[in-house]
């Protein structure tokens, strides 16, 4: 599932292609088309990664053999073609070498350290859940927040729903996305066990299946902060502390979240027209450049 929403975000949003893909991924015209078709594999039903019999007894000597790099001269560090020779040659490995790259490149993009731009470039998004109290029936209720905002333009999107769950995760991405009329082509996360199976080293993370259908559905790349880097995911923690305190007080009172929602609907439409401290222009305007770079609503 993950090499198919890969496809379709590099094809469809321009960035490989077609004849590029196949000869990148090695698959055919036929099965190209289909992955184009389709924001998941028709009939899928693999629910963990194939095991690979052959290569297991091995990845020790590949992990050392990738740590002994770090010491090695630059242009004298092992290739994951070098790799697979050594293990062939020296430990009698009778596998295939496309594996063998495949976990060559794996390991190194969990080890590849990216940070964030102190400023971002238009068509970058986060999202986060947040609580809220408010009063619904006039009883005191918790909601759930979702929020999404732009990190060029300042634009905040949120909305209130009865808990977090991946239903709610969805359908709050939906809502966003249709308000900014496009799509963001990256959108940052914290940690979300609607999104993150298992958190791995460094970004990377094996992903749920629904993560994966709404990412192949909307084609942005995903980015997932890391562990106890708060500089990573303040700025919509932030946003979380000011809707709250900009939108939510004093306290609503209302009979469902239904006028809860438009209330906020409309509260984030008034906000912009306020500026983003250290950018010239109002947030309105800045969103005009945001959304010069989004990916187009499917």
């Amino acid at each position: 599932m993950e090499i198919w929403s890969e496809i379709r975000r590099e094809v469809l949003t321009g960035a490989l292609s077609k004849r590029a893909a196949i000869a990148k991924y090695k698959v055919g015209w036929h099965t190209l088309k289909k992955i184009l078709a389709h924001d998941e594999p028709p009939g899928y039903r693999q629910s963990k990664q194939r095991p690979k019999p052959k290569l297991n007894v091995f990845l020790p000597l590949i992990r050392q053999m990738l740590e002994d790099d770090s010491k090695a001269p630059p242009k004298q560090k092992h290739t994951a073609r070098r790799i697979f020779e050594r293990l062939r040659d020296e430990h009698g490995y009778t596998g295939g070498e496309t594996v063998v790259k495949d976990t060559v490149r794996e390991w190194r993009i969990s080890r590849r350290e990216v940070f964030l731009p102190l400023s971002h470039p238009p068509g970058e998004a986060q999202v986060d859940f947040g609580q809220a109290t408010v009063r619904i029936a006039g009883k005191e209720t918790k909601v759930a927040l979702f929020v999404m905002t732009l990190l060029y333009s300042g634009a905040i999107f949120v909305q209130a729903f009865p808990k977090e769950c991946t239903e709610t995760f969805m359908e709050g991405h939906r809502r966003a996305l249709e308000e900014f009329g496009g799509v963001p082509r990256r959108i940052s996360y914290d940690k979300s066990v609607i999104a993150v199976i298992e958190v791995l080293n460094g970004r990377e993370r094996k992903l749920t299946k629904e993560f994966l259908r709404l990412q192949s559905h909307y084609l942005f790349t995903e980015h997932f902060c890391l562990v106890r880097r708060a500089n990573e995911k303040g700025h919509v923690e932030r946003l979380l502390g000011t809707a709250r305190k900009r939108f939510l007080v004093p306290v609503p009172d209302v009979d469902s979240l239904e006028p809860l929602n438009r209330h906020l609907l409309e509260a984030c439409r008034r906000d912009l027209d306020k500026r983003t401290r250290g950018r010239s222009g109002t947030k309105s305007e800045l969103l005009r450049d945001d959304s010069a770079a989004f990916l187009p609503l499917p």
